[in-house]
């Protein structure tokens, strides 16, 4: 308890109870606070590491494994950020995207499409870029996607 000498110098003597109170009101605090991450990809091995990594950092993830259900979760969810796959069934990253973008309550929230296809079309690259989509090419370190993940909240921030 060497490090809590100065807090309770500064709060004064506390019973064990008040600073149990205190340091459970702190972690609720930041649980709160925790940024809301949705990944959206149709690889349940890369939702499961991606979620596990970004859960580890903090995050609060919440996982779609299709983009009609990454869809439906963003109202329930109201994430701050969305890391994507570009190549789903049915409805793809970039189609994903121009949904998301024709809500006006969602055209603010920072994407990422990571993907793990290396030759992508000019039209398709032009497309993610005018919906203001980050790319991110697989493979990718775990360290990566949370680094993606931090600057797409910064990004969200400014």
């Amino acid at each position: 308890m060497r490090n809590c000498a100065p807090l309770r110098t500064i709060l004064g003597a506390l019973s064990l109870r008040q600073w149990n109170l205190i340091q459970l009101t702190h972690m609720a605090a930041a649980a709160a606070a925790a940024a809301r991450i949705l990944i959206v990809d149709d690889d349940e091995t890369v939702l499961h590491t991606f979620s596990k990594a970004l859960t580890l950092e903090g995050f609060d993830v919440r996982v779609a494994q299709s983009p009609l259900t990454g869809l439906q979760e963003i109202d329930e969810v109201r994430p701050d950020a969305i890391l994507l796959d570009l190549r789903m069934p049915f409805v793809n990253g970039i189609g994903f995207l121009y949904r998301l973008r024709a809500n006006a309550a969602y055209r603010d929230i920072p994407v990422a499409i990571i993907t793990g296809d290396s030759c992508i079309a000019d039209s398709a690259m032009q497309e993610m870029h005018d919906l203001d989509a980050e790319l991110v090419f697989k493979p990718i370190w775990i360290e990566e996607v949370v680094n993606v993940t931090r600057n797409l909240l910064q990004k969200r921030r400014t």
